[in-house]
């Protein structure tokens, strides 16, 4: 048996997406090494080569963690969704009462006996996608159903996203919109779903008012109204945020059609977080507009092909679990994309398989591994009824 007949036994599903992987996975060890010089300066007296080798091995368990997942039969994801859930609240509550505080936000929790941190968020989102894509799935003869249907969904969702707003609205927002999404794709009632993003504008209202009287129960509420107020008054509340995203558009300037090339990026000795939140800029100032947009079209493709896989689903489950995953992806890429070119504020959300990064890149590849099963299963259904 030859290697190419061999792999292809091995790794079933999407092809296109597990070469997208692979892609991603080397624009990612590039990427990493050519934006981590300042960092590792700081902390490594100027070797990127312990940064490389950590990246890869993360990138390696990640890549192990994709190929156990598309093992595993989607279906038992389903069966998890609601002990993954509560195992979401708990660690988010945890996190709000003993997480590390960092920038005045509580989002990492670190794991006794080992010293490694993990970010809470990462698992709630993914916890909550699947439990939604549970519900919609097991719930499509009463989908219509307010109280049958609608009710056992958006508290879930209302719940798991305030939790995570407190110290990460970014991610809580954007959690709140995949949500949305999957309803409407799933079929919920539109105006159940529209009174879903009024319940949600309320909750949030209710936080910041909280927050605004009670700083120590909510100590974020005054870093999002003065975000708010900036994002209308066309400023940024913070001078060292703005002189970050001024860096990164110099440097997606400098980038020009076809870049400075391999290893010639200027600014990443002036941007910070240049190996994370803001690595797309690096990416352009190396390789152009040109390789920008090609780094957008692979998250196209991916979406794409998730999308595929939802018109193929004979199952609800597999259809709702992949799209929303799908979705998830490629909104936080957007996310992440705009914030480096100024169109957004700075958020914090990484660029996924991509930017350097422990909890993210793993969650990520868990992720993925779950879209390569609903496409393994699709793909056996295909060759059967054939």
């Amino acid at each position: 048996m030859s290697i190419s007949t061999r792999i292809a036994t091995e790794l079933r599903g999407d092809r296109v997406i597990w070469a997208l992987v692979v892609l991603f996975s080397i624009i990612s060890m590039v990427a990493v090494y050519s934006s981590v010089s300042d960092l590792a300066y700081e902390d490594r007296g100027g070797s990127t080569g312990y940064y490389l080798v950590k990246h890869g091995i993360i990138l390696g368990v990640g890549l192990v963690i994709i190929y156990v997942g598309h093992l595993l039969a989607y279906t038992k994801y389903s069966r998890w969704a609601p002990g993954l859930l509560v195992a979401a609240v708990v660690l988010l509550l945890m996190t709000m009462f003993f997480g590390l505080e960092i920038n005045n936000a509580k989002r990492w929790l670190k794991i006794p006996f080992v010293g490694l941190t993990f970010q809470s968020s990462d698992f709630a989102k993914l916890a909550l996608i699947i439990f939604v894509a549970r519900s919609i799935g097991s719930k499509q003869e009463v989908i219509k159903d307010f109280k049958e249907a609608f009710v056992p969904i958006i508290l879930p969702v209302v719940g798991i996203c305030a939790l995570i707003a407190v110290n990460d609205l970014s991610s809580a927002i954007m959690l709140f919109f995949i949500c949305l999404l999957m309803m409407v794709v799933g079929r919920v009632a539109l105006q159940y779903v529209l009174m879903l993003v009024l319940t949600g504008l309320c909750v949030f209202s209710l936080m910041v008012m909280i927050g605004s009287k009670y700083p120590s129960l909510i100590p974020r509420a005054a870093t999002w109204e003065s975000r708010i107020e900036s994002f209308f008054d066309g400023r940024e509340p913070d001078p060292r945020a703005m002189e970050q995203v001024d860096y990164a558009t110099v440097a997606m300037s400098n980038g020009g059609v076809f870049g400075q090339g391999p290893g010639n990026s200027l600014q990443r000795n002036y941007v910070f977080s240049a190996h994370a939140d803001f690595i797309y800029s690096i990416i352009v100032e190396e390789y152009g507009a040109l390789g920008g947009l090609v780094v957008i079209g692979l998250y196209v493709l991916l979406f794409f092909r998730v999308v595929k896989l939802v018109t193929k689903s004979s199952k609800a489950f597999g259809a709702m679990v992949a799209f929303g995953i799908g979705t998830s992806l490629l909104l936080q890429a957007f996310f992440n994309i705009a914030v480096n070119l100024d169109l957004l504020p700075i958020t914090g959300l990484p660029l996924p398989l991509i930017s350097m990064g422990g909890t993210s890149t793993l969650f990520t590849c868990i992720s993925l591994g779950i879209i390569l099963s609903v496409s393994k299963y699709i793909e056996a259904s295909t060759a059967d009824a054939t």
